[in-house]
């Protein structure tokens, strides 16, 4: 454990090595063995002052032995590589793994100070942006396994260059902790960039995102608000080619169109009555065989799926009829329901 402690190019300080070492006892169930060792090795306990440490106060000391050898007992799975920020904090930050495709460039505009790799920006219409994961303020902690904990000027630049054509997995260190708030240790760092870099700012969302943040939400999904202008049967067939057909139907119904809040789930699709939020009706993605809408207007979308007729093998198609805001959001509800059905069979 000493020697992993050692190798460890994340920490730089005594005490960030403490923290750490302690981690790696905690997960190897050797904790109290490490007390153990050190309580029988006089020369180090001359470290410890018997009057403000439990190491140095034998009265102390066995009791505090015992609670150790129950902790031994525990199972711990602490984040090893998640050490970053030991020499400053007890506390880590939040990690993810960003994994991307290969390509030129990520768009993402880097600065550093003091050893760690920030992203002041991430560019409009970049491979970066498109992700959805990098945020401006966070930090970029490895690339494919290669640490930046003491990176200098330019040194994620070199890295990415040896690494050209190969998928990226980056360990990103995010600026927002687990409260919402700043990351506290990240603080004073923040503040250098914002001296260097004057029209920085911490980003909160996506850019894609932040059009979206007043929108409903259920259980972390965005909902959408849109209008039901009615169903009609189409038949035996439900591909694309359908969907005009249906869409003429349901406008020759002239229906009366009710505000609706469409659930994009993982597994369905719901219809939910925006005042009382009751379920109309809902589809399972492998039941939806297309969906799509008209060039002549591109806020209507349409989708068709199938209904089976109770104690019969027969099925049949219903096309449904939604009308959006917006042309920008109906395509994005429309990518978001093709997404979850496009690897079944029905897909066309």
């Amino acid at each position: 454990m000493i020697q992993s402690t050692i190798a460890c190019t994340k920490v730089l300080t005594a005490q960030g090595k403490g923290r750490f070492f302690l981690r790696l006892a905690l997960n190897r169930k050797s904790i109290a063995a490490a007390v153990q060792h050190l309580r029988h090795t006089q020369r180090l306990l001359e470290w410890y002052d018997p009057l403000f440490s439990v190491l140095g106060n034998e009265e102390h000391l066995e009791p505090f032995l015992s609670l150790l050898l129950v902790v031994s007992q525990s199972n711990f799975t602490l984040d090893l590589t998640n050490s970053s920020f030991l020499d400053e904090s007890w506390l880590l930050p939040v990690c993810v793994i960003y994994q991307t495709v290969p390509c030129r460039e990520l768009g993402m505009v880097l600065r550093y100070l003091e050893g760690r790799v920030f992203v002041v920006k991430v560019l409009p219409d970049s491979q970066a942006e498109v992700d959805e994961i990098v945020l401006a303020g966070d930090i970029i902690d490895e690339i494919n396994g290669v640490s930046l904990r003491h990176a200098y000027n330019g040194q994620a630049g070199t890295v990415l260059n040896k690494l050209k054509g190969e998928p990226l997995v980056f360990r990103i260190i995010r600026w927002r902790w687990k409260d919402g708030e700043v990351f506290r240790p990240l603080i004073p760092y923040l503040r250098g960039v914002q001296e260097r870099v004057p029209n920085f700012q911490l980003q909160q969302r996506p850019r894609n995102q932040e059009s979206s943040q007043d929108r409903p939400q259920q259980d972390g999904r965005l909902m959408y608000f849109v209008k039901y202008l009615g169903q009609a049967n189409v038949g035996m067939f439900g591909g694309k080619e359908i969907l005009d057909v249906g869409i003429t139907k349901v406008r020759n119904q002239n229906s009366i169109p009710r505000d609706v809040l469409l659930d994009i789930k993982e597994t369905e699709l719901a219809v939910k009555d925006k005042e009382t939020s009751e379920v109309l009706f809902c589809y399972l993605y492998p039941d939806i065989s297309s969906v799509g809408r008209r060039v002549d207007n591109r806020k209507v979308f349409a989708l068709c799926a199938v209904e089976k007729e109770d104690g019969l093998d027969m099925y049949s198609f219903n096309c449904c009829v939604f009308e959006t805001l917006n042309d920008k959001e109906c395509e994005e509800v429309i990518k978001r329901i093709a997404a979850g059905f496009k690897h079944t069979e029905w897909f066309v």
